[in-house]
C-alpha cells in the first residue's frame, strides 16, 4: 500500500491485480471510507447463533456460548482423516444458525483487496462494513460506533 497524507488527511492507495486502485481514507472519528470500484464483488456476513443455542438449551444443553460456536461447526474423521460426517450438536443444531443479514463483516472486490472482520488496516482493527455511495465505510473496533 502506499501512504499520502494531505490537508492532514492520512490515505492509503491499494492496487489489486487487475491495476484497479482503492483508496483508504482515515476518518477523524477512528473508521476509514474505502473508496473504488466494487462491480465484482463477494460479501459476508456473521453467523448468528440465537436460535440454535437457545434451542441447545432449552433441550438440557451446558455448554456455554462460546464451547458452543466451536461444537456446532465441529465434524468427525476417521483413523484415515476421511470426512464421516457432523459431530450430533453439529447435526441437529447447525441447520439453525443463520446469518446477520443486517451486518457485513467480509468484503472481497474481485482482484483484492480481501478485507474481513477481526483484520488490521491503517492501525485499526475492522468490525463490519457498512455500503455507501463511494464504495463502504469501515467500521473500527476502537469507535464503536
Amino acid at each position: 500500500m502506499e501512504m499520502t497524507v494531505k490537508n492532514n488527511v492520512k490515505n492509503e492507495t491499494f492496487t489489486n491485480r487487475y491495476g484497479e486502485k482503492f483508496i483508504f481514507i482515515l476518518n477523524e472519528d477512528g473508521n476509514i471510507q474505502w473508496n473504488g470500484k466494487f462491480e465484482y464483488c463477494r460479501f459476508g456476513f456473521p453467523n448468528d447463533y440465537t436460535k440454535a443455542y437457545k434451542a441447545y438449551l432449552t433441550f438440557g444443553g451446558d455448554m456455554i456460548l462460546e464451547d458452543f460456536k466451536e461444537e456446532v461447526h465441529r465434524h468427525i474423521y476417521d483413523e484415515n482423516d476421511r470426512w464421516v460426517g457432523p459431530c450430533d450438536i453439529a447435526r441437529v443444531y447447525g441447520p439453525m444458525v443463520e446469518s446477520k443479514k443486517d451486518v457485513i463483516d467480509m468484503v472481497d472486490p474481485s482482484g483484492g483487496p480481501y478485507l474481513t472482520a477481526g483484520m488490521k488496516i491503517m492501525d485499526k482493527v475492522i468490525k463490519e462494513f457498512k455500503p455507501n455511495e463511494e464504495g463502504y465505510l469501515i467500521i473500527t473496533k476502537q469507535n464503536e460506533s
